[in-house]
């Protein structure tokens, strides 16, 4: 039995969106682990539920649930948070890439289109004026 495709909206039934939540949950923190472990990568995972409850990973010492956490300087907040903001305009900057490119390439089928239509009008307007002198 396969996967049936889940439609991308909220699920409006609240013990379903819960019991989705959880799972989907766990299988993240679960990939995060394995990043982490296969790749020695540090990895860290955020998650806030609908009820503003934390969840998190994190394959580092630096954890906002450790014991240490409150001991945890100022200066290592910010610069968490300059990492933070750091990665999110190269993905900001990756992402704007990526359609630019997409929309230059679909400009570029759409001038394609234009000159085979372009192409065929001529050829059925010259098979129409062949169709005119034969009669």
């Amino acid at each position: 039995m396969g996967r049936r495709k889940v439609e991308m909206k909220r699920i409006e039934d609240k013990s379903s969106r819960q019991v989705t939540f959880s799972k989907r949950r766990g299988g993240l923190m679960k990939k995060a682990r394995q990043l982490s472990v296969l790749c020695d990568a540090q990895v860290a995972v955020v998650v806030f539920s609908s009820g503003g409850r934390l969840y998190e990973f994190c394959s580092h010492k630096r954890c906002l649930n450790s014991p240490n956490a409150d001991k945890t300087s100022v200066e290592n907040w910010m610069q968490l948070e300059e990492q933070l903001n750091a990665a999110l305009l190269h993905t900001r900057a990756t992402k704007t890439g990526l359609l630019i490119n997409s929309m230059m390439d679909l400009q570029q089928q759409e001038k394609l289109f234009k000159e085979e239509n372009e192409l065929w009008q001529t050829k059925l307007a010259e098979l129409q004026h062949n169709d005119d002198h034969l009669v």
